[in-house]
């Protein structure tokens, strides 16, 4: 972890291809833009295409009241499970084992902050920004993120091929 409770704690990754963690330097960056704007202490934080857990857990560590994780990779799961156990956040914290759209369609939460860290070949933005339950994301892509009416670019910033965006819905009403 980069900072807060949980700082210089070394999580597990899963195996394999199908999570790309956040560089440290990239996360370090991230949180201390969302840091700037007020965007992490007692908030609700949603990490959807969760990975490891290391963004929403870096969240919880710097302050965030409460984060959810969501992820379809079963190792995905068992890794934020063991993250959650290693730094002492699982009491702030949900995991849940399924898809993004079966998340966001069934859930009755809203959050303050959702992070957005889905596979690179993922193209669906629109979607998914047009159903995510959050006045605040981070976006993280290979490529810059198209965002959909009614939601406005807060700070964009590229990390060597990884680009972060932090947008904000303008419509709260569509929430």
């Amino acid at each position: 972890m980069v900072a807060g409770e949980a700082r210089g704690l070394h999580l597990v990754t899963p195996e394999g291809d199908a999570v790309r963690p956040t560089t440290q330097r990239t996360r370090e960056a991230v949180f201390n833009s969302l840091g700037s704007l007020g965007l992490i202490e007692d908030m609700t934080v949603l990490d959807l295409f969760a990975g490891s857990g290391a963004m929403g857990i870096e969240a919880l560590s710097r302050g965030a009241r409460s984060a959810v994780f969501v992820d379809t990779d079963a190792e995905a799961v068992q890794a934020v499970q063991e993250n959650l156990a290693i730094t002492k956040l699982s009491g702030d914290a949900t995991i849940r084992r399924e898809d993004w759209e079966t998340f966001v369609s069934r859930t009755s939460e809203t959050f303050d902050l959702a992070i957005l860290d889905p596979p690179y070949t993922f193209t669906d933005w629109a979607k998914l920004l047009e159903s995510v339950p959050a006045r605040f994301v981070v976006a993280e892509s290979g490529h810059a993120v198209e965002l959909p009416p009614g939601w406005i670019k807060v700070r964009e910033r590229s990390y060597g091929a990884t680009v972060v965006v932090i947008a904000e819905v303008v419509d709260l009403e569509a929430l």
